[in-house]
């Protein structure tokens, strides 16, 4: 037996030890496969964002044709952001929202979740299709009448896509049985889309049936510790406005179907806007008209000061609930005697697509957009020279540029475009970079080939026009804000 083995066992070993060199030089093959594959792919990558690669499509054209899916152009707003290829007309009163916007949108819901969660809210999501059952037992089923849209399903059963979810918001937390005083004050929010069944959408995103909403919900221990949360709600409103650089007024307002024992409203004044509003110029006292008496211009709030009415969009809306609805659905949880009681609410929405538009519309020149500077979808466009130009050896460094930005300012990666569309010429690029309304705009042109480097760089928001040298270019971005 033993001879037969001694026999055996080479073999055995010198074929493993074959497949073992084949394993290991198949696995050295491989990874330098694997490397040189890496390799050629990052020479072929292009990680720098091009104009010519982003899709902002300005020529649809069917736009200006179909005036039933367009409506009246009439906003500067929606006649902007149609331009610019931001939005496109689907139906009535509905849009899409292009990458651009997207982008802007996702940065405002950024400010949104700081603001709301540095007061304790939490995020959560709601379905957008609901029971006609919750909003019969609140009796709005009726009471919003044509302005919900409503649908059937196929066991014929009635639901609503909805345009508020105090009704659903209710419900949920009626169904923890087990909620303590000390879990309140409870703040819950989302943002999602909403739908109203506008009589005659227009104005863009100013007045759609389809639209993206911030909607938040309070419950409270009592009436005192409810309006401190009112007022907690709307100090987080007016942080937000300022960081985005807009002046909005906070405004006494009606509580209309939502309801409630008290209302304000959030504002920016501007001639498109569809409220009518109250201001006076002695004191702080700002109302919606349909809350003061029409036969007085008198200040109710100082007795000096006179009322001028100006125009207003409508932002954010905030709203004392009490227990009109806690009391349908059962809200309550164990007070401190470990009883039950019924907690008092509050509800606060701010229009996320509506604030994007509305800021353009006010801050925006005829010709081109402006944006709030932390909601720009990119702060920086690199302008290199046309090719065949004198300047043209000037490319290799607006492209080197682009990069030293990313490198030196971590804040800004992902936020510098380059125009490479370079068979047109810099005026025609810098209309285009107007009109999207890119912060900081930077021609690199004969400038940057001179002895010091010398950069064009254009503040679109001021119309200032500075040639910096590298180092200027990169204190000024390093200033930029971002989120």
């Amino acid at each position: 037996m033993e001879p037969i083995m001694n026999q055996i066992w080479p073999k055995v070993f010198q074929r493993f030890h074959r497949r073992s060199l084949f394993s290991r030089r198949s696995l050295s093959s491989w990874a330098e496969h694997a490397t040189v594959s890496a390799s050629t792919n990052s020479r072929h990558m292009k990680p720098t964002l091009l104009v010519s690669r982003l899709y902002q499509p300005s020529n649809l054209h069917e736009v200006g044709q179909n005036t039933s899916l367009q409506g009246e152009m009439t906003c500067k707003s929606q006649r902007l952001m149609q331009q610019a290829g931001l939005i496109h007309p689907s139906n009535p009163g509905c849009y899409y929202y292009l990458p651009a916007t997207v982008r802007s949108m996702e940065k405002l819901i950024r400010v949104i979740d700081q603001e709301m969660q540095g007061i304790g809210g939490q995020k959560l999501d709601m379905p957008s299709l609901c029971s006609a059952e919750l909003w019969k037992a609140s009796k709005r089923w009726d009471l919003m009448g044509k302005e919900l849209l409503r649908l059937k399903d196929r066991h014929d059963g009635d639901y609503c896509l909805a345009p508020t979810h105090e009704e659903a918001v209710t419900t949920l937390v009626a169904h923890q049985t087990s909620l303590s005083y000390k879990q309140l004050p409870l703040l819950l929010y989302q943002i999602t889309r909403k739908f109203r069944d506008e009589p005659k959408p227009k104005f863009g995103l100013l007045r759609g049936r389809e639209f993206y909403m911030k909607d938040m919900y309070s419950f409270d221990v009592s009436e005192e510790a409810a309006y401190q949360t009112y007022e907690s709600v709307c100090q987080a409103y007016t942080r937000l406005f300022a960081r985005l650089g807009l002046h909005c007024v906070q405004v006494q307002a009606d509580t209309g179907n939502i309801g409630g024992k008290l209302s304000h409203e959030f504002q920016l004044p501007a001639d498109i806007g569809e409220d009518r509003l109250l201001l006076c110029g002695n004191c702080s006292f700002a109302a919606n008209v349909e809350t003061v008496s029409s036969d007085s211009t008198d200040c109710p709030q100082c007795g000096t000061g006179t009322l001028v009415e100006s125009k207003g969009i409508e932002v954010g809306h905030t709203f004392y609930l009490g227990k009109k609805y806690s009391n349908v659905f059962n809200a309550t949880f164990s007070n401190a005697q470990n009883k039950l009681a019924v907690a008092e609410m509050g509800c606060y929405g701010l229009g996320v697509t509506r604030i994007l538009a509305a800021a353009i519309e006010v801050m925006s020149t005829e010709e081109g957009i402006r944006w709030p500077g932390l909601l720009a979808p990119y702060q920086v466009c690199v302008v290199p020279p046309k090719k065949g130009s004198k300047a043209d050896k000037a490319a290799v460094i607006a492209e080197e540029l682009v990069q030293t930005l990313a490198d030196a300012l971590p804040l800004l990666r992902g936020e510098v475009v380059l125009d490479d569309r370079t068979q047109m010429t810099i005026g025609k690029r810098l209309k285009d970079a107007s009109k999207l309304g890119y912060p900081y705009v930077i021609v690199v042109g004969q400038g940057a080939l001179e002895e010091p480097t010398r950069f064009e760089v254009i503040c679109q928001k001021t119309g200032e026009i500075m040639f910096l040298s590298k180092e200027g270019l990169l204190d000024l971005l390093g200033r930029v804000e971002t989120i």
